[in-house]
């Protein structure tokens, strides 16, 4: 029994002298060291990495903020992350680090030369610090605050790439794509691609050499590309800006612009041809009284060369080319023209103006000004030379038939088919007292009945005359006779015209023409 219990002594000291063991050269082996803790002041403000393969065992305050200052993929390792931060200075980092472990150090200066990474292997621990190479100091250690403010416009600045609704990316010298907004990769997505990822770098939408074509790249240039999103055409303008070694370029949108302009086209179409078979000039002068559209008929009616007007003349050039050419009514003085123009222009602004212009030459024409969007007046001048002497001729015509009528002994009135008093002469004022020229409203038969009435009193004739009056169809000439209150005897006479008219005539006794009859009192007016 003594010697069991001495046994399990002896075991157990044993593995009490092993664990301690163990312990006080775990203690004593310096690559268990994966802290920074042991460094000396000046390297704990400095900028140094602690990697145990890719996985960060330690780091400084300065370090770490670089690390927290962008985002960090956690699918990715500690190494991957810092090597990402530190790609664009250094690239192929991963690379020369690699080699770490034989070379024992490594110096790797950046691309622009202003930064270096000295690494030391010790003990199977990395150690990367950042140093700037022109003073040979560790890279300077940014305070809280500002590091805040920097980073806090960084995420400020990347949400808004991100959610800016047009394609943003840069490119570098090759063409290659180094960096797209969430819009254009949005626009890249191949919809046969798996899941739906891009792939990167994305591909691309827009030919670069295009815009290498472009003399003045500052100005955008329009084009038509075919999406692979959703497989339609679409217009953009590019605009194009130098970024140090990179260029940034921009995709706006403007379908909706090259629709309306499309449409524009097209309205400004129809119109031009519109105005190239309107027979009335049309001009219209802008906001500076400029002539900015004019169409043919304008060289036609006012003999006005077409250079001339391409020209773009005043307001006022054009009016003294028409007083030159004697195409407007000649004005008494200049300065009373120049008044008479100024009013002119006025009267069009308000859209009041319209005058006749009667000119030497026999031409007439009608000048009418209206005002335009955007402080724009418009003129329109129209020939109405054929109308005014069509006018003029039938106003000829009517005096020529009054004056024949007038000459006609027998009282003559004229009805429309509506029984309204068309025409009557002299005579028919002298047999019934009544002029009917004397008044501007409309006589109809029921009131020509009420004056005859005062004259020959009431007779089925009237009666009659109606009903002629308002028959429809085919009528037949008819005539009767009735004595007037003063005991003349007339023949009366009634005729269908044209169109439904209806003459009637009055002829007196060659016997009794030259009785006067007696005048009219109240009581010989009562019927």
């Amino acid at each position: 029994m003594l010697n069991t219990l001495y046994a399990v002594a002896l075991v157990l000291t044993a593995l009490t002298i092993s664990i301690a063991a163990l312990y006080i050269l775990a203690l004593l082996d310096p690559a268990r060291d994966r802290k920074l803790g042991s460094q000396t002041a000046r390297e704990k403000d400095s900028v140094v990495f602690l990697f145990d393969d890719q996985v960060l065992t330690d780091t400084t305050p300065a370090g770490r903020e670089i690390l927290d200052a962008l985002p960090r993929d956690r699918s990715g390792s500690d190494w991957l992350h810092l090597s990402q931060i530190l790609d664009a200075r250094f690239p192929n980092l991963t690379e020369q680090v690699g080699d770490l472990a034989e070379l024992g150090t490594l110096s790797i200066p950046s691309a622009d030369n202003a930064h270096q990474i000295d690494a030391e292997w010790r003990d199977g621990l990395a150690r990367i610090e950042l140093k700037s190479i022109h003073t040979n100091e560790t890279a300077p250690i940014v305070d809280r605050m500002s590091f805040d403010a920097m980073r806090y416009e960084l995420d400020g600045l990347r949400a808004t790439a991100q959610h800016v609704p047009v394609m943003i990316w840069r490119e570098d010298d090759n063409g290659k794509i180094t960096w797209a907004n969430k819009s254009y990769l949005d626009h890249a997505i191949d919809p046969n691609a798996p899941d739906g990822v891009a792939s990167w770098p994305p591909q691309k939408l827009f030919d670069r050499p295009r815009l290498e074509d472009v003399k003045n790249l500052e100005t955008p240039r329009r084009v038509a590309v075919q999406l692979p999103a959703d497989g339609k055409r679409h217009w953009f303008e590019l605009y194009d800006a130098p970024l140090g070694d990179e260029t940034l370029l921009t995709a706006i949108p403007v379908d909706r612009v090259v629709t309306a302009e499309k449409s524009r086209a097209e309205f400004v179409t129809t119109l031009t041809k519109t105005f190239a078979h309107l027979p009335i000039g049309l001009a219209i002068f802008d906001r500076k009284r400029q002539l900015s559209l004019f169409n043919p008929a304008l060289t036609d009616i006012l003999a006005m060369s077409a250079s001339f007007l391409v020209g773009q003349p005043t307001l006022f050039t054009f009016l003294d080319r028409l007083r030159e050419k004697r195409m407007m009514p000649e004005p008494k003085d200049y300065v009373s023209w120049r008044q008479q123009m100024a009013d002119l222009e006025s009267a069009a602004v308000n859209g009041t103006y319209e005058e006749t212009w009667s000119l030497p030459t026999g031409q007439t024409y009608r000048v009418t000004g209206r005002p335009h969007p955007d402080g724009a007046v418009a003129f329109l001048f129209e020939d109405i030379t054929s109308e005014i002497s069509l006018t003029r001729r039938f106003r000829r015509e009517l005096e020529m038939g009054q004056s024949a009528l007038d000459c006609i002994e027998d009282a003559i009135a004229i009805f429309s088919p509506g029984g309204v008093l068309s025409m009557s002469n002299a005579a028919y004022t002298k047999l019934w007292g009544n002029d009917p020229s004397t008044t501007l409203e409309d006589i109809n038969l029921g009131d020509a009945i009420r004056t005859w009435r005062g004259t020959a009193g009431d007779t089925p004739v009237w009666r009659m005359l109606k009903e002629f009056v308002a028959a429809h169809g085919e009528r037949q000439t008819w005539t009767d006779r009735i004595a007037l209150l003063d005991g003349r005897q007339i023949d009366c006479q009634f005729v269908p015209m044209v169109r439904g008219a209806t003459m009637a005539r009055f002829s007196i006794n060659p016997a009794q023409r030259d009785l006067q009859p007696e005048p009219k009192t109240a009581l010989s007016l009562t019927p």
